[in-house]
């Protein structure tokens, strides 16, 4: 086993809006889905931000421009500029730009957000294979993206031109559910034309090196509800991360989780910044956290004792994490799971 693999959730003595000077958060499924603020979101981001944390909103959507996204923060309630928020269509235009000269054509299949971060840059965007572009870029466009549009990246793609994505995310949280995302979007050009694109997302490092470049974050926190992005970028960057359980993620995933996609810590929602994580401690039975102690017996993953659910669930992850090692765990944790209310 790697020295470095993560087999349990951190403690922390101090809040986590102390213990960080920047909360780098998601935004659907962490402060929003569909569009309605997340239970507790606003009341603990605002809390955060009065006690001196600064909160960037870090977002593989590249729909919405940063004006957008921080417009609708401020009427949810809480107060964002545009220059707090960071978007894949940011990322992938530098991505773009570091590799065609100033001015180029881009062909956009997607949203104003990949557009305004285009001509941010010095790009041109286009909308047609036949409006000589140098490059094509893919973003999610929403859920009235004409199928057109994937026609005229397939055109452009297939005649050899460098294609880029803002992301591969393969779904979207909404107030409905689990909708496709971009990353289904991609599939549907990559079967077209059997090239593969360049992508600028979370966990990718471009994503990480444009929130970095304009948060100028010291002691950054990623905050995320996805372990195959936010986690995972979170863990590529060296960077610590809690995983809160409002959105894609839920409790039998993150105990399945492989090393990559593990977090520093678990919380049930945003308030997880306002307060210090406990010690989940190894014993003779297995790791303790609050009133639970969890073990692997015969195979199985097993909970007891009372209390916190979320306690429980952190010595779940010790004991199944543990179990696994470098790997993905693949015991049932469905009785465990029940025992500790989740």
């Amino acid at each position: 086993m790697s020295q470095q693999t993560r087999t349990r959730p951190d403690a922390s003595a101090r809040a986590l809006r102390e213990a960080y000077d920047t909360a780098l958060l998601d935004l659907d499924g962490v402060v929003y889905a569909g569009g309605e603020a997340i239970a507790h979101a606003v009341d603990a981001l605002g809390v955060a931000r009065e006690g001196g944390m600064h909160l960037a909103y870090v977002t593989n959507n590249a729909l919405r421009t940063p004006d957008a996204v921080a417009e609708h923060l401020t009427e949810l309630g809480v107060p964002a500029r545009a220059s707090d928020v960071i978007t894949s269509a940011q990322a992938v235009a530098r991505l773009i730009a570091d590799q065609v000269p100033a001015d180029s054509r881009v062909l956009v299949v997607g949203g104003d957000g990949l557009r305004v971060a285009l001509r941010e840059r010095g790009l041109v965007p286009v909308e047609s294979a036949d409006d000589d572009p140098v490059a094509v870029v893919q973003g999610y466009g929403g859920p009235d993206l004409a199928w057109g549009r994937f026609a005229e990246a397939s055109y452009a793609v297939a005649r050899g031109l460098p294609w880029f994505a803002s992301n591969t995310d393969l779904t979207i949280p909404s107030a409905r559910g689990i909708a496709p995302g971009n990353g289904a979007a991609v599939e549907v050009v990559r079967i077209a034309t059997g090239a593969e694109p360049q992508v600028a997302g979370k966990p990718l490092p471009p994503m990480h090196r444009e929130t970095i470049l304009r948060t100028g974050a010291e002691r950054p926190l990623v905050v995320g509800d996805r372990l195959d992005t936010d986690i995972e970028g979170a863990n590529v960057g060296g960077v610590d991360s809690l995983l809160v359980l409002t959105g894609v993620t839920d409790a039998a995933q993150l105990l399945a989780a492989a090393p990559k996609y593990r977090p520093t810590y678990v919380d049930a929602d945003l308030r997880g910044l306002l307060t210090g994580q406990p010690e989940v401690a190894g014993t003779d039975g297995g790791f303790v956290c609050g009133g639970w102690t969890a073990a692997v017996r015969d195979g199985e993953l097993v909970a007891e004792g009372e209390g916190a659910a979320l306690d429980g669930l952190r010595a779940l992850c010790a004991a199944a994490w543990t179990y696994a090692g470098d790997g993905a765990c693949g015991l049932d944790a469905g009785k465990a799971l029940d025992r500790v209310g989740l």
